[in-house]
């Protein structure tokens, strides 16, 4: 042993030449919880500490010496790239605080709850301070070290393994090393300042979500009022996990959802929040509280495309299980990963194996046994997604308008179910009537929505010019034909409506009064004057029935101009390649890329097997989604395509069968032909000018340094991009995001199937940067970590390419502004369309601001038409806008934060109930 050094009380301390000591302390030497940090911190003045991780044991064994320290100051590792770290603070939050739930669980702080309750107090007392620094900073913080300074001004610096929990001091071998001299302490002092400034303060929702745990109780359903529920069932799923939430304003919904079923009993809301806004979320958390409040059946309707889309959503996002009923194979699946229930005819469509059972409208369009057999059923909710597409249409010389076949049947589930939700991003497509069909179907068995079939309200040319204020009523008489039928409840802003609800003896469950106006008992002379006063007056420049009406009442609108004003959603530039007039490499010819013969000749073959096919299949309208459409996404979607269906496969490919309707139309000779002529054309020739397009973006361009997402409506597009990348950019990661077990991971063409969360992992760690996706998984991925984004198809469906767009063009997103490159084949269609949609295409904040949300099929079949039809959508939809409609649109909630709930519902509990098939009604938790 060295002659300076002393063994004693579990330690070894050597002097230093030039003043203090160097004291090395062993666990083999003697107990280090009784010998070192905390005896070394009690009367201290300040304290800094380089630590590991931040984990709830952070302060375990020094939590009461800490209260007395004036300046406590911890600097942890994050485990984040650099780029999130220095990211916005929205983003950057909640990157954390999944990292602390990924480790700090219901059941550790069950387990630890005393330590959950000190933690919160030491870090919300004032004196301590915590920051977060990246990987790249500090890959891993093992050599933990320390500063403790005291009041005489003497301090020491130590530096060891140092684990923070008691359990970790009493049981595992420990090394540490104290240093006194003022060299020693210096040199640790400056390695910890080094790494605070780059540090990031630690999260108040980690801060917060310490003290919920805390304070955390389970408890069973009966036990919350309605108003807990849905808090107390999301406040530990995988969103909130995850350091996301439901935004304000889907909240606001689900409260409204909530009020309108204590006030009404049935609820009757139009969901038409723009695009991009996140209506899903708002839909599926009403459909989540009415499920769990025991209301019976959840029947989601929306186009095939959006089944897989919307069941991704409820499972990654809300942990919400449901099922998927899928047409071709005449089964139910119940996970977007697995295969299909087996196969139980079209009478298994009632037989929903879960709540929430989600059924394409193509069904429905297509008149289908299936459609008939839904009608048999009564259901608790029904939600209609894209509900724009139920619609009348008046023929040339008719006086009414005829209901298509999905308007016509939304006209008899509405009386087969309590609540009915509809969402669309446009519920005025071309004429305000559109919006008054969706009302329409919102009225039926609701008269508190339209009144009975005598109001005034159910005329559209009676009430619009009403809720423009260019008509109002002549006298009080009139005002009060408008007034009670229907007449609002007691609890309308309005006081007047109580007041009247009143004068007349109103039941609170009654929506329309009959008594004529002199019939309105008014002994004291108080409530006439006092309605003619209210009625008939203006207020801040509106009519009354500009302020109230069963638009503002019944329709829910949040624009995204407003949310991004508020700063609760990012607003990122997109620049759009190519446009007319840019500068684009030789491949292009105009806005498409240059083909060749064959694929000229396999084009023009399409179009005439979709002229044969007509002649004797009426759906042929939906074939430009069958051959030509898929020919235009691909080469090797087209030729899969006429495979299968020359080959009699077409049941293999859901979204044909989709398109073909029930049941598969036998290819004849004349279009076998056609099918043929497309396999001899592209058959020989794999190459496709789309694949040299996205090689030239990604490496001459440089897009994949930036991270890039490649879309397609077609999975046979997906996986043929996915591997030609691969095997065009030797070491390079691509991955394939889609839905039905057909995700995974492409590394020199070796594939590895993989689960879509670990994909989504992976991408926001930046491990991979090149994601090729379907539209199929489009919903609910957020990868603000990729900044350019290319559409080797485009869907003329505006909103989802604004759904594929928001992928990137998320809070957290590096780059001040995304680029979009849309790639069409030249003399095709598809490429007249892009020219016409692309002059509409210039404001890069706002890139389909003035598009329809979905362009009519028609106006595409005649492209010279186009422009105009879209000239004439604009004019229409600005008269349109000109009826202001004043939707009810807070996206403010009430009440406090959900991430905040601490009387929490388990797991097994929600999961139990939910998974209940239509059969199994649980009873209603409570009476509305």
């Amino acid at each position: 042993m060295n002659p300076l050094a002393q063994l004693h009380a579990g330690r070894i301390t050597t002097g230093i030449v030039g003043g203090g000591t160097l004291d090395r302390f062993s666990s083999r030497l003697g107990r280090l919880s009784h010998v070192f940090l905390k005896d070394k911190l009690q009367g201290a003045s300040e304290y800094h500490r380089i630590a590991g991780y931040f984990r709830s044991s952070i302060f375990d064994l020094v939590n009461e010496e800490l209260g007395g320290i004036g300046k406590v100051r911890i600097v942890c590792n994050a485990d984040l790239d650099p780029e999130d770290i220095n990211a916005a603070k929205h983003a950057r939050d909640q990157l954390l605080k999944e990292r602390w739930n990924e480790v700090d669980d219901s059941v550790e702080s069950f387990l630890r709850r005393p330590r959950y309750k000190r933690l919160y107090e030491i870090l919300t007392k004032g004196n301590v301070e915590v920051r977060v620094v990246s990987r790249r900073e500090a890959p891993f913080l093992h050599g933990k070290a320390g500063v403790i300074r005291r009041p005489d001004g003497s301090a020491s610096a130590f530096m060891g393994s140092l684990n923070e929990t008691r359990e970790g001091w009493s049981s595992n071998y420990e090394l540490v090393w104290e240093d006194t001299s003022p060299d020693g302490v210096a040199w640790v002092e400056d390695e910890f300042e080094y790494l605070w400034e780059r540090g990031k303060p630690l999260p108040d929702a980690i801060i917060e979500e310490i003290g919920r745990s805390a304070r955390r109780v389970e408890v069973q359903l009966e036990e919350l009022s309605p108003e807990e529920v849905l808090p107390g069932a999301l406040v530990e799923s995988d969103l909130y996990r995850g350091g996301e939430s439901l935004m304000p304003w889907q909240r606001a919904f689900v409260s409204l959802f909530l009020k309108h079923r204590e006030t009404y009993g049935d609820v009757r809301l139009l969901l038409a929040d723009e695009v991009g806004v996140g209506k899903t979320l708002s839909l599926a958390g009403a459909a989540l509280l009415s499920s769990l409040l025991g209301d019976g059946p959840v029947l989601i309707l929306c186009p095939s495309t959006l089944t897989t889309q919307w069941q991704i959503e409820l499972k990654d996002k809300l942990n919400i299980p449901s099922a998927v009923w899928l047409s071709s194979k005449k089964a139910w699946r119940l996970d977007p990963d697995e295969m299909p229930l087996p196969w139980s005819g079209p009478e298994g469509i009632t037989k929903c194996p879960r709540q929430i059972g989600i059924v394409s409208t193509g069904l429905i369009f297509h008149d289908t046994r299936e459609r008939t057999l839904l009608l048999t059923k009564t259901y608790g909710m029904i939600v209609l997604d894209e509900a724009h597409r139920a619609r009348g249409a008046k023929a040339l010389g008719a006086d009414e308008r005829k209901p298509n076949n999905l308007f016509a049947f939304m006209l008899e589930a509405a009386r087969k179910t309590r609540h009915l939700l509809l969402g669309t991003a446009t519920p005025i497509q071309t004429d305000v009537e559109d919006l008054w069909d969706l009302l329409r179907i919102l009225s039926r068995n609701a008269p508190q929505v339209l009144g009975d079939a005598w109001s005034e309200w159910t005329k559209s040319s009676q009430a619009i010019p009403l809720i423009t204020g260019e008509r109002r009523p002549r006298d009080e008489r009139e005002a009060w034909t408008l007034f009670r039928n229907p007449l609002a409840p007691s609890d309308e802003p309005e006081v007047i409506y109580g007041q009247m609800r009143t004068a007349v003896g109103q039941s609170p469950t009654s929506f329309v009064c009959d008594l004529p106006y002199s019939e309105i008992p008014d002994e004291d002379g108080f409530y006439k004057p006092f309605f003619e006063e209210e009625v008939l007056s203006d207020r801040n420049g509106l009519s009354f029935f500009q302020r109230n009406n069963p638009v503002v009442r019944h329709v829910v609108l949040r624009k995204r101009s407003t949310l991004e004003e508020k700063g609760l959603i990012p607003r990122i530039p997109v620049d759009i390649h190519p446009m007319p007039g840019q500068a684009l490499p030789t491949m292009f010819d105009g806005v498409g890329l240059r083909t060749s013969d064959d694929f000229d000749a396999a084009y023009e073959a399409a179009t005439k097997f979709t002229t044969a096919f007509g002649k004797r299949r009426k759906s042929a309208g939906l074939l430009k989604g069958l051959v030509l459409q898929r020919l235009c996404s691909s080469f090797a979607s087209g030729i899969a395509t006429a495979t299968k269906l020359l080959e009699n496969r077409a049941q293999e490919d859901d979204d044909l069968m989709s398109d073909l309707g029930d049941g598969v139309a036998e290819i004849m000779d004349e279009e076998r032909r056609h099918l043929q002529d497309i396999l001899d054309r592209l058959g020989p020739h794999p190459s496709d000018p789309k694949l040299d397009a996205v090689l030239h973006f990604l490496i001459t361009r440089r897009w994949l340094e930036l991270g890039c997402i490649v879309f397609s409506q077609y999975y046979d597009t997906t996986r043929w991009v996915a591997e030609r990348l691969s095997a065009r950019m030797p070491g390079e990661t691509v991955s394939v995001y889609a839905g039905a077990g057909k995700s995974g991971l492409l590394l020199d063409g070796e594939w590895r199937s993989v689960e879509r969360e670990q994909i989504k992992k992976a991408v926001k760690e930046r491990a991979i940067r090149l994601v090729v996706a379907t539209d199929a998984a489009c919903e609910g991925l957020n990868l603000q970590t990729l900044g350019t984004l290319i559409n080797v198809d485009l869907p003329w469906n505006p909103s989802r390419l604004e759904q594929r767009i928001g992928r990137i063009k998320r809070f957290g997103q590096r780059r001040d502004k995304v680029d979009m490159l849309n790639l069409v084949y030249h003399g095709t269609r598809d490429e007249k369309v892009y020219e016409t949609l692309s002059t509409r295409m210039r404001d890069r904040y706002d890139v389909f601001g003035t598009l329809p949300d979905v362009i009519d099929d028609e106006w595409i079949d005649d492209i010279e038409k186009l422009d105009e039809a879209l000239r004439d959508f604009t004019i229409r939809r600005a008269k349109a806008n000109a009826f202001d409609l004043r939707y009810a649109g807070d996206v403010d909630a009430s009440g406090p934060p959900w991430e905040m709930c601490e009387r929490v519902l388990a797991r097994h509990d929600v999961s139990e109930r939910l998974s209940r098939g239509w059969g199994e009604r649980a009873a209603p938790l409570r009476k509305a």
